[in-house]
């Protein structure tokens, strides 16, 4: 008999669930397979947590023994110090708490345990206020006992000691023996602060995550340091064995237990792929930019390297050692050394050896004015030395260089080669030598024609004494007196010789040439040694020469011959200006006058002739510009410079009759720097200010 088969709807009932039933299991397979993936992540985390926690914990532990190690070698050494004094010993207590903040306060002890010397931590009040040592001196007592008995240092248990407002700390002693001679001698006592000495263990990036704690076997906290409180998920405890106590550390992570982040792994992957895709789009910004930076930053180098290569002046850079860093092409070509010679070197190549401990010196000194917040920027001239040993003046500027945060790096000189300058300054001196000698020649020749009238009336004199002195001779025999008017014939030959010879050495020590020598010369000197020549022109032309000089007459340090000069100069253009029909010979008179005002010394020229014309005034002192034909119009000019090369300043007035405006001659006026101690800015400003005024 055939079996039964299973009905349509039992089968069309089955092939329904069965799809279904085949996603339900990919769904669970899936759920099944994301839970492991999110759990083992989880263990993982919490696995690396624990982990974390544990090696934080070694690492503190093993800071801990490290100081403690610190200390017992800093007391160890303080034990021998009690021999010299208690002064020394308290002051080298004092350093060692200084240097170890946990440690607060050191003890001497004798034999009996009691305190023969104490110094407290300047970091923390006095522990023993509120109550004193004897009264909580128990454990250190018995843990020196168990030291001299077990002949070692030991720490004692922990103790509590109460503070100033209600606050409190636990502490623990380290006590040392202190041996002499092979017996104990007394002991050191170190009393140390178990939060300090937690927190001086425990690095800053730890605390920031966690909690560590000193706790006794029951749980009891005795100290605690870090800047979080610890979630209680993670914890780890090590022991941390010292000679005589064993501390418990627990650390405790301020980490909670991993959270479920609620990700699929689709919207991981697509935020994974957006991040990367807009990581991809901010690099290729990046790197457009940089490119851009770069080229442009290329493009500046360029620019100022070519600018540094196209410039006659040196630059040359140095750091804060002296060490050179660069130097441009001028400045290689201008010294003769590579730029490789150069580099690096502290006593560079081109310094003059006999000026090198100066540079040195003047190095030093831009620092400290720097330091001083003094301008260092400041121009001088020195010397530099080619490769070739060719010494040549160069005018050097130094200015601090600055990093772009602002910093002093070193210093940044511009140098600039002045030997063409000198060489075409000194032409130009000689130059204005050749012209003081022509003015001189010029001079002389306008006084030729004086020279000649003057010597003949002693010449002709000494003729027609040796004539008669002859006759005298003759007569002798026949006249008694015949001898003593020989004697006086004789004597006015020897007279007017002395007169001829005094003319001709007062033209031979003017024109006579010599080098510029400063030297401290009086008023009264300088116009005496003129005076010779200027009587000569005076008697010419019929003028009078008055002088007024003061009492004491002032003194100046100067160049006499080129005042003389000037003096010259001056006096006779003021007897010229009164030779002629405007002048009655009455009235020609020159005014030599002199007078010392503070500092400076006023020369005052003053003649009465017919004064200047306003056209004439406007080129008075321009090169080669005269009125006379016979002129060669360097005098009023020579005359200005010299006066300005001794830092005076030359000027003229025309003087006027106050009720009838007209004319009554000129007077000419220079300064000179009297001879007296003064000081050099207040000359200089006082110089300039009557420079100014003229």
């Amino acid at each position: 008999m055939p079996s039964p088969r299973p009905s349509e709807p039992l089968l069309g009932r089955a092939r329904r669930w069965r799809r279904p039933l085949l996603w339900a299991a990919l769904v669970g397979l899936l759920l099944i397979a994301q839970s492991l993936l999110v759990a083992l992540t989880l263990s993982y985390e919490a696995t690396r947590s624990q982990e974390q926690v544990e090696q934080v914990a070694g690492e503190v532990a093993g800071r801990v023994k490290q100081s403690a190690s610190r200390y017992l070698q800093g007391l160890q050494a303080l034990m021998w110090l009690r021999e010299p004094g208690p002064v020394l010993w308290r002051s080298h207590a004092a350093e060692l708490l200084r240097e170890h903040r946990p440690l607060l306060r050191i003890e001497q002890r004798n034999l009996n345990l009691g305190v023969d010397e104490a110094v407290d931590s300047p970091f923390a009040q006095p522990l023993f206020t509120l109550l004193p040592r004897e009264a909580i001196g128990l454990e250190p007592e018995l843990a020196c006992v168990a030291a001299r008995r077990q002949g070692t240092q030991l720490y004692s248990r922990s103790y509590f000691v109460p503070m100033a407002g209600g606050e409190g700390l636990e502490v623990v002693d380290l006590c040392l023996p202190q041996m002499r001679a092979g017996q104990i001698a007394g002991y050191l006592v170190a009393t140390i602060s178990l939060r300090m000495l937690l927190e001086e263990s425990v690095a800053t990036d730890h605390a920031r995550g966690h909690e560590f704690s000193f706790v006794e076997g029951d749980g009891t906290r005795l100290a605690r340091a870090g800047l979080t409180r610890g979630a209680g998920v993670y914890l780890m405890e090590r022991l941390v064995d010292l000679p005589g106590l064993t501390l418990q550390l627990r650390v405790d992570s301020g980490a909670g237990a991993p959270r479920l982040i609620p990700n699929l792994a689709t919207a991981l992957v697509m935020g994974l792929s957006l991040a990367l895709f807009a990581v991809v789009l901010l690099l290729a910004r990046d790197v457009r930019r940089r490119a851009q930076v770069e080229a442009a930053l290329a493009e500046a180098l360029a620019f100022r390297k070519a600018m540094e290569d196209s410039l006659i002046t040196g630059l040359r850079a140095r750091d804060l050692d002296g060490n050179i860093t660069y130097v441009n092409p001028a400045f290689c070509t201008m010294v003769g050394f590579s730029a490789e010679e150069m580099l690096g070197s502290t006593v560079p190549p081109y310094w003059p050896p006999e000026f090198r401990e100066s540079y040195q010196e003047r190095y030093k000194s831009l620092a400290r004015r720097l330091e001083a917040q003094q301008d260092p920027r400041a121009g001088f001239e020195t010397v530099f030395m080619r490769k070739n040993q060719e010494r040549f003046p160069v005018l050097l500027f130094e200015a601090p260089l600055l990093d772009p945060q602002g910093r002093h790096r070193g210093w940044m000189s511009a140098v600039l080669d002045v030997s063409a300058q000198r060489r075409v300054e000194e032409i130009s001196r000689q130059q204005q030598e050749r012209l003081q000698a022509t003015a001189r020649l010029a001079t002389m020749g306008e006084m030729a024609s004086l020279l000649s009238h003057e010597l003949n009336q002693p010449l002709a004199a000494i003729a027609s004494y040796a004539t008669g002195s002859l006759n005298l001779i003759e007569r002798e025999a026949h006249d008694a007196q015949t001898p003593q008017m020989l004697h006086q014939a004789l004597g006015r030959i020897a007279e007017q010789a002395e007169r001829a010879g005094r003319i001709i050495k007062s033209v031979h020590d003017f024109v006579r040439r010599r080098e510029q020598a400063r030297e401290p010369v009086g008023a009264d000197q300088l116009v005496e040694a003129v005076m010779p020549l200027v009587r000569l022109q005076a008697r010419k032309s019929g003028a009078r020469v008055e002088l007024d000089l003061p009492t004491p007459v002032p003194r100046m340090r100067c160049d006499r011959t080129m005042l003389e000069q000037v003096l010259l100069n001056l006096t006779r253009n003021g007897i010229q200006a009164m030779d002629g029909e405007a002048t009655p010979l009455a009235e020609r008179v020159l005014t030599l006058r002199v007078r010392q005002q503070g500092r400076w010394v006023s020369f005052f020229v003053t003649d009465r002739g017919p004064g200047i014309a306003p056209d004439v005034a406007k080129r008075l002192f321009t090169p080669f510009f005269t009125t006379r034909s016979e002129g060669m119009g360097l005098g009023l000019s020579l005359c200005r410079t010299v006066v300005e090369q001794h830092g005076g300043a030359l000027d003229f007035e025309s003087r006027t009759v106050a009720t009838e405006h007209r004319p009554t001659g000129t007077e000419f006026h220079f300064t000179l720097p009297a001879d007296m101690p003064t000081d050099a800015p207040t000359v200089a400003a006082e110089t300039e200010t009557m420079r100014s005024e003229a």
